[in-house]
């Protein structure tokens, strides 16, 4: 993209000399930004300095170790888009990040900035790049992959002089379609010798009545590796996940690899494309820097209930709800199973009581009457439903915390109104 190499590739063989035309840029001393700073976001990073670029990375999730080790920063999302000569795109494709380049975000890019995308092509708005790139803030894009794949032959950003495209090649080698195939067959011949194969995407291996017995706990578990992961806030990326249960049971008649399978899919799936289950949870938490631990803490009660309380720990990480953060300075969720259906029962040091179904809104506020009906009358004037509703306070009049079940995601208009009470300290939005 730089060099221009397709087109003038394409002037030559029209029979042209067009040596004026086809000047480029240098990517000596040029800032990369890497949006998504995965096992492919590093490995560009590596080839990038190699290349004297500058390089600096967003990644919420990402271990700021990691990066150091790399020589690579890892920055806000607007400092990335705002001060980058090159922007590669490597986060997957989820409800947050869908459109996320768009219109507002072009704008606050650098004049002459250069795109390149070969994730998913439902990150980008297409309209909106097209614009960018006929006003002058993109000068170039070079496009692997589409909202739409094949594109419309007349797409008008597939016929841009300043865009390069191809057929969503990115894995499209000898050497890389060859590798496949080897790993498929040794995958296939550890399964038939009875080994857990790190690539598999089959159903869990549990003997049937386990996971029966533990159902609703699974359930449990992955909802709070998602409410977990949903409450930070960014930083030095989460580093370690610690899962504690309690339990009447000796360790021995427990089998918990399959609730620590499924906090870790909470955790990585919403910021990967990546399936996870119990054969592969470990191996992709390693491959994302994260170090699971578990721990067990005995109940004194009846062991016909497997699991009574379950606790996600995020360390070394900021929140975007500074009440998530117990006095260890982790953020801590913990929930339990109530005839067979999850609840969330503390966040941070609060204890409340919800359902973990729909969508969820926490409150911090003070403590005073008429909170509850300010929240909902606004959520009521917006059309959102409230399934259910849990106030959890430290004392009388001082600071409590406010758990709201809806149906629906309320409009960003409706949150900001939500924000602006003046009771209310912070707030998050959490899906569930």
């Amino acid at each position: 993209m730089a060099r221009k190499i397709a087109q003038s590739d394409a002037s030559m063989k029209a029979g042209k000399w067009q040596r004026n035309k086809f000047v480029g840029v240098s990517l000596v001393g040029k800032k990369l930004a890497i949006m998504g700073f995965g096992k492919v976001g590093s490995e560009v990073a590596r080839r990038a300095k190699g290349l004297g670029m500058q390089v600096i990375a967003h990644d919420p999730y990402a271990p700021s170790d990691r990066a150091r080790a790399i020589g690579v920063e890892l920055v806000s999302f607007d400092e990335a888009i705002s001060t980058a000569d090159f922007i590669s795109l490597h986060m997957p494709l989820t409800p947050s990040t869908s459109k996320i380049f768009n219109d507002e975000n072009f704008a606050k890019m650098k004049k002459g900035v250069r795109i390149i995308n070969v994730a998913r092509g439902g990150v980008i708005d297409e309209d909106a790049l097209l614009r960018a790139l006929d006003n002058g803030t993109v000068a170039q894009a070079a496009l692997d992959v589409f909202a739409e794949e094949p594109p419309a032959k007349d797409n008008k950003l597939v016929q841009h002089e300043n865009v390069i495209v191809t057929p969503h090649l990115g894995a499209s080698t000898t050497e890389a379609q060859e590798g496949v195939a080897i790993e498929i067959a040794e995958a296939v011949i550890g399964a038939l010798n009875g080994e857990l194969a790190a690539t598999a995407v089959n159903a869990p291996m549990v003997p049937s009545e386990v996971l029966s017995e533990l159902a609703p706990y699974v359930i449990l578990a992955e909802k709070l590796g998602r409410l977990a992961l949903q409450l930070v806030g960014g930083g030095s990326g989460i580093k370690g996940v610690k899962i504690v249960y309690t339990s009447a049971r000796s360790p021995d008649d427990l089998d918990t690899r399959i609730l620590r399978a499924m906090v870790t899919k909470g955790v990585v799936e919403p910021i990967s494309s990546v399936f996870v289950n119990l054969v592969n949870a470990d191996y992709i938490a390693k491959q994302r820097g994260l170090r699971i631990s578990e721990e067990r803490v005995f109940h004194d009660g009846s062991p016909e209930i497997p699991v009574n309380f379950i606790q996600v720990h995020l360390s070394n990480v900021e929140s975007k709800f500074a009440s998530a953060i117990s006095d260890s300075g982790e953020i801590v969720v913990e929930g339990r199973v109530k005839d067979g259906i999850p609840h969330l029962t503390s966040v941070g040091s609060y204890s409340v009581d919800v359902s973990l179904e729909g969508n969820l809104i926490l409150c911090r506020q003070i403590d005073q009457p008429g909170m509850i009906g300010f929240v909902g009358n606004i959520l009521g004037e917006s059309n959102v439903n409230i399934s259910f509703m849990s106030v959890s306070r430290i004392a009388p009049r001082k600071q409590a915390i406010m758990a709201i079940g809806v149906d629906e995601e309320p409009e960003k208009e409706t949150l900001r109104k939500i924000g602006e009470i003046p009771s209310i300290e912070e707030f998050v939005f959490l899906k569930l």
